[in-house]
């Protein structure tokens, strides 16, 4: 596992924001009272929503909120990759998958765009809107290589179009996530292969199929 540090250089304070206080309200709903610290994950990911990141000042408020000790959600936030630790880009977070499916459909060239376009991975670009990681795989193997940008997942990519991608979200665009090749979601290239006959799922057929016979004993 990697080691996992908070940024060096720290804002000097922290607040909660009306509308953070308002979904913390509805968390900590859902836990008896003597059990808030339980909220402490989705606590944790509504202040990265609200800053991008998670502070060493956000820590402590969290801690005070939840009644915990701060190296508690210290060993929380420290654990969880979900979570970032240091600043990340203002118009994108950039997750290129690079477990094998993705790899071997091209990875290495969407991280290679990456570093040309925004810089070295895992630091802020310079001009502050992105922040690009290789990351393990996110689930989407049929859909290889795919990335996650932000909360959405943006897939059969090629160099071309995570470079249209990022040019989109520079000029402060919210490019649509899904499949860049054409298919939808994750029907075959080209089109379904299968079932091509409706006939054989819009009920036609069984209105043809013959009432079986009761073959229970009588009772």
């Amino acid at each position: 596992m990697s080691v996992r540090r908070l940024a060096q250089t720290q804002p000097a304070s922290f607040a909660f924001s009306k509308d953070t206080n308002e979904k913390i309200k509805f968390w900590l709903g859902k836990y008896p009272a003597d059990r808030k610290q339980s909220a402490v994950i989705p606590v944790l990911w509504l202040v990265q929503k609200q800053e991008g990141w998670v502070s060493e000042p956000a820590i402590r408020a969290i801690a005070a909120l939840l009644e915990m000790p701060v190296i508690r959600v210290l060993e929380v936030v420290t654990f969880y990759t979900m979570f970032m630790l240091e600043p990340v880009g203002k118009a994108a977070l950039i997750q290129v998958c690079g477990t094998t499916p993705c790899m071997l459909r091209g990875a290495g060239a969407l991280m290679d765009l990456c570093k040309k376009e925004i810089g070295a991975k895992d630091h802020l670009s310079a001009d502050g809107l992105f922040t690009w990681q290789e990351v393990e795989c996110l689930g989407a193997c049929c859909n290889a290589p795919m990335a996650q940008i932000n909360d959405y997942y943006y897939e059969d990519l090629t160099p071309e179009t995570l470079g249209q991608i990022i040019a989109a979200f520079r000029k402060g665009e919210t490019p649509k996530p899904g499949p860049y090749n054409g298919r939808t979601v994750s029907e075959p290239a080209g089109g379904p292969q299968t079932l091509l006959d409706e006939s054989l799922y819009d009920g036609r057929l069984a209105k043809k199929i013959k009432k079986l016979p009761n073959t229970e004993p009588a009772a």
